[in-house]
């Protein structure tokens, strides 16, 4: 990715040096599960931090965030509500398993002009212990001004979630090969303890993160950026 994301650095910093100093640059960053979205955005706002830090080299507050979709999970009491809990547990990570009007509620507050009378907002955390989100627990504060959100269904063109994706700056799209997300999708599985052995992370793969990613791919709306994720071998040493 490191043309691709130097590129993209380039672009966001000029997009950001445009934007009015009462308003934040929003990007989401959208793919299926297993494509590497979570490590762009994190890797966009490192960058973009760095830059900041030369340009004013006073000030140690971050000016980028990369904020995950994972604290906008259902809790599993949520799940276990619904009429069909097992599977609704089974096919947790797909659309309606997640709280996209809370989310999109973030994202509105987020679109406000900053003032001085602006506060800092909280967006919720996933613990993977517990296997639940965590309230409040993601700082934003008034001087983040770039955000990079990231999740599997900020470019899919169904509500609410394309509502938020409208108020976005820019919509990028990682893409990945599937064979290639189900291979890293294997070994992420088992590491975090979601699957105990490689046959069940497979599985899991086939029958739910990916039936997810046909979802996505199939119902993007139009991006701005495609981003290609290519197969790293450091994923075969997690």
């Amino acid at each position: 990715m490191d043309e691709q994301v130097e590129r993209l650095v380039k672009k966001t910093w000029a997009k950001f040096t445009s934007t009015p100093s009462n308003a934040r640059l929003m990007i989401a960053v959208s793919g299926i599960p297993g494509s590497g979205k979570t490590e762009l955005a994190s890797l966009m706002a490192q960058r973009i931090n760095q830059l900041y830090t030369q340009e004013n080299a006073s000030t140690t507050a971050p000016i980028a965030t990369a904020l995950p979709m994972d604290g906008y999970h259902l809790t599993r009491a949520q799940l276990a509500a619904m009429p069909d809990p097992v599977y609704a547990a089974a096919r947790r990570g797909a659309a309606f398993t997640f709280d996209g009007v809370k989310f999109l509620d973030l994202v509105q507050k987020l679109r406000e002009p900053l003032t001085a009378s602006s506060t800092t907002q909280y967006a919720p955390s996933f613990d993977h212990a517990t296997k639940d989100p965590v309230e409040d627990d993601i700082p934003i504060p008034v001087t983040c001004r770039v955000v990079f959100f990231e999740g599997n269904y900020l470019s899919l063109d169904k509500e609410p979630w394309n509502q938020a994706a409208r108020l976005m700056d820019e919509l990028w799209f990682v893409n990945v090969d599937f064979e290639v997300a189900r291979l890293r999708l294997i070994k992420r599985h088992v590491k975090a303890g979601v699957a105990k052995d490689e046959a069940e992370a497979d599985k899991r793969a086939r029958e739910n993160d990916l039936v997810n990613g046909s979802e996505i791919v199939d119902c993007q709306m139009q991006v701005q950026e495609v981003v290609d994720s290519r197969y790293d071998p450091a994923w075969e040493r997690l």
